[in-house]
């Protein structure tokens, strides 16, 4: 009987026995029957000459340096939805965290706002399948997330101030999953800057059999000119000194063309189903100074299939113009940021350990 997991318009008429939980700050267990029951909350003094049941408890508070458990959850079944809101002067000193069947290292572990695509901890709205962004800062993952024996999701504040108003809603069926499921990963990293004549690796050290779904960086460029001619590359599977995939160019990754340009001499800003750049922020001629911009690549209908191992860079690419106008490519030093999201049998390779909030932060 079906399962109810990989929903889409196709099999949306079929009937499944799995059973649909939620779990956000007016039922943080998700457990059937008990949702709105709280009296005491964030919303307890609005609520006031109304009682239980009259949106008590919408939001938490996460303390400065603390660890909260979001979702506990026992399964079989997969994570379907989560949505979150939060002040985006947080996007990146929250870091998201989730763990499948006890393991003890993290398979997601990444800052808020990259996991949504938000990096730069500026608002954009974002229309694609798996991520969308809705005004205004409406964070919602579709990314489907199956486990055997357990869920549980944290979040982090580096911050040295409490975090007030996060929102947050969890949505998971539990039901039977299928033997060949693979468990959800995401991971973060950042160059910044970016060695000279260097490359950004964007995943590295990934063991097992899985496959690479996509690919979020918050690039911000240190020189003038245009800053994409940097090739992606995928190694997999014993690849050594030359990568089995090889792109083209950075605005051709992200399934752009020329510079992103249109009309001339401008950036175009979209956000499609499998790709976008839905956020291009500019100088202000005052404080702002370096261009920075967000891009997302899924690969849904390609997913870059691995049977042992996966590591996956990009370089950074300018022109020099040299004398005489003769043009040569430029390595860049700029600040790249990048969030790897892939499935993989587990167990997988432990993470490398995440920076400090210094380096994590937006600068």
């Amino acid at each position: 009987m079906f399962n109810g997991l990989g929903m889409n318009l196709g099999n949306l008429s079929l009937l499944s026995k799995a059973k649909t939980r939620s779990i956000c700050a007016e039922n943080f267990t998700g457990e059937k029957g008990r949702a709105a029951m709280a009296t005491e909350g964030t919303g307890a003094a609005a609520a006031e000459g109304l009682g239980q049941g009259w949106k008590v408890s919408p939001c938490i508070t996460v303390a400065a340096r603390s660890v909260v458990t979001l979702a506990d959850i026992k399964g079989p079944g997969a994570v379907q939805h989560i949505w979150i809101t939060v002040d985006p002067q947080f996007w990146r000193s929250l870091v998201l965290r989730m763990y499948w069947d006890g393991e003890k290292t993290p398979s997601v572990e990444t800052p808020l706002g990259d996991f949504f695509c938000m990096g730069w901890c500026e608002r954009a709205n974002i229309a694609s399948l798996p991520v969308c962004v809705n005004p205004a800062g409406g964070f919602n993952s579709h990314w489907e997330m199956p486990f055997r024996k357990s869920a549980k999701l944290t979040i982090e504040n580096l911050a040295d101030a409490d975090c007030g108003g996060f929102f947050f809603q969890i949505t998971y069926a539990l039901t039977k999953v299928d033997e060949d499921a693979a468990y959800f990963h995401a991971q973060w990293r950042r160059s910044n800057p970016l060695p000279y004549k260097t490359v950004h690796t964007i995943l590295d050290g990934v063991k097992g059999w899985g496959h690479y779904v996509g690919t979020y960086m918050a690039w911000g460029v240190n020189n003038c000119g245009w800053w994409g001619e940097g090739e992606i590359k995928f190694f997999m599977d014993g690849d050594k000194e030359f990568p089995t995939i090889c792109g083209t160019g950075t605005e051709d990754y992200f399934c752009g063309a020329w510079d992103f340009e249109q009309p001339k001499g401008q950036y175009c800003p979209f956000s499609t189903p499998y790709s976008g750049l839905p956020q291009v922020i500019i100088p202000d001629g005052l404080y702002r100074s370096q261009q920075r911009f967000g891009m997302y690549r899924w690969h849904i209908s390609d997913p870059i299939r691995f049977e042992k191992d996966l590591k996956v860079t990009i370089q950074a690419l300018a022109w020099r113009k040299t004398v005489g106008g003769k043009s040569r490519y430029l390595p860049l030093q700029d600040d790249i940021a990048s969030t790897a999201f892939w499935y993989q049998a587990e167990p997988h390779a432990k993470f490398p350990a995440l920076p400090d909030r210094d380096y994590i932060q937006v600068i």
